[in-house]
């Protein structure tokens, strides 16, 4: 288990490496302009590599959460990011000013779906009372908050009244939710090896008293 969980952080951290490569070759305005924007930028390729590393985390992690025998719900929402992950890289968003396109549309709906699933999985396992539970209670209230501030633009639109980005600071706010996600991901998987540290010494002990 614990090397499916270091497998994860190394994706992980090598995704998160690849999205701040491409956000200081891009030279976009992170405040205002969303991440799949990126996309688009010199060193777009970066984001959809992030991306189907984020993913690949996720499932290593899910596996070893698998393992543990941790709530089925809980694997399947990581599942469930990842997947979302890997379809929101795998299909961009539209350059802007162009109507929605199915590429387009399974971005934008994969996105939602991925910033909604990792606080409930975060959430679930917090209510086992794992270790960093108060912090992945803390973190999944922080992404549904933002998540909820980068839905409000779209609906305004949807109402007919027109919205810009560069009127909102749609990219921090985005940003805030994949940041505190990560986070959230990254919490999960350190709470799995201090529950396998442990096991450890307990395994240790009942040896002894057999021995």
């Amino acid at each position: 288990m614990k090397g499916l969980l270091v497998s994860g952080f190394a994706a992980i951290g090598t995704g998160s490496g690849a999205m701040l490569t491409l956000h200081a070759e891009a030279g976009l305005d992170p405040f205002h302009s969303v991440i799949s924007e990126y996309a688009w930028a010199s060193g777009g390729w970066l984001l959809p590599a992030s991306l189907t590393l984020f993913a690949l985390g996720s499932a290593l992690i899910a596996e070893a959460l698998r393992r543990s025998g941790v709530d089925r719900r809980v694997v399947w929402l990581l599942v469930a990011w990842g997947t979302c992950m890997f379809l929101i890289g795998a299909f961009p968003t539209d350059r802007p000013g162009v109507p929605l396109s199915l590429s387009g549309g399974i971005h934008r709906y994969a996105a939602f779906a991925a910033f909604l699933a990792m606080p409930l999985a975060g959430m679930l396992l917090a209510r086992a009372r794992v270790r960093y539970a108060p912090a992945m209670k803390v973190l999944c209230g922080v992404a549904l908050g933002a998540l909820l501030l980068v839905v409000v633009p779209y609906v305004v639109r949807m109402l007919g009244i027109p919205l810009d980005n560069a009127d909102i600071p749609a990219g921090l706010t985005q940003r805030v939710v994949v940041v505190s996600e990560l986070a959230v991901l990254a919490l999960i998987g350190f709470s799995m090896l201090a529950k396998g540290r442990r096991r450890q010494p307990t395994q240790a002990a009942r040896s002894s008293v057999l021995a």
